[in-house]
């Protein structure tokens, strides 16, 4: 009998699940749907999966839940989700392409090193802290933003969303000199 998946990991597959369909929201012919209808179903899957990638954490330390596979995949599904945004956002001419090749590879990169960290034995070196957290608060609220595209009523989301995206640049950059300062007495072992 196969065994079932806790709730938690159901929820992290299901924002894994939803990338392709986030992206796919763009790739609609205009006739189907309109580019401002496109970003509010885009902005409103983001904003789901994002949530769900609070809910999978909080429900799996609330129901004693908590799994090595799931702290795996967490990280996955959010760097999948993160980015897949920042692509579709660079293509649409929203957002620096800077910025993006800044997250993208430090994601990478800090991911290679947990995995290389992990292999020493030493994972609690460089676990999540709460400059990690921040960053993704702010990388999550400047592609919300970024996504909506709207401008009106004195808004402008998207210059709302490249000032989000630029503190998420300057904290992508401290976090991961954070990390590697954590790794550093293992870089000649």
């Amino acid at each position: 009998m196969a065994k079932k998946i806790p709730l938690p990991t159901m929820l992290t597959w299901f924002r894994i699940i939803l990338v392709p369909f986030f992206v796919g929201v763009y790739y609609l012919p205009d006739s189907l749907l309109a580019m401002p209808n496109k970003n509010i179903t885009a902005t409103v899957i983001f904003l789901f999966a994002a949530i769900t990638d609070y809910l999978d954490g909080y429900l799996a330390r609330k129901m004693n839940l908590e799994s090595k596979f799931g702290a795996f995949l967490d990280p996955v599904a959010d760097k999948a989700l993160v980015a897949a945004s920042l692509v579709v956002l660079v293509n649409l001419h929203r957002t620096f392409v800077f910025a993006a090749i800044i997250i993208i590879v430090r994601e990478i990169a800090i991911s290679a090193l947990r995995e290389w960290m992990a292999q020493l034995g030493e994972v609690k070196s460089v676990a999540v802290a709460y400059l990690g957290k921040l960053k993704t608060a702010f990388q999550m609220i400047a592609i919300g933003f970024l996504l909506f595209d709207y401008r009106g009523y004195g808004i402008d989301a998207n210059l709302i969303g490249n000032l989000f995206m630029l503190a998420a640049v300057i904290l992508t950059v401290v976090s991961m000199f954070y990390y590697l300062d954590q790794a550093k007495k293992h870089f000649n072992n």
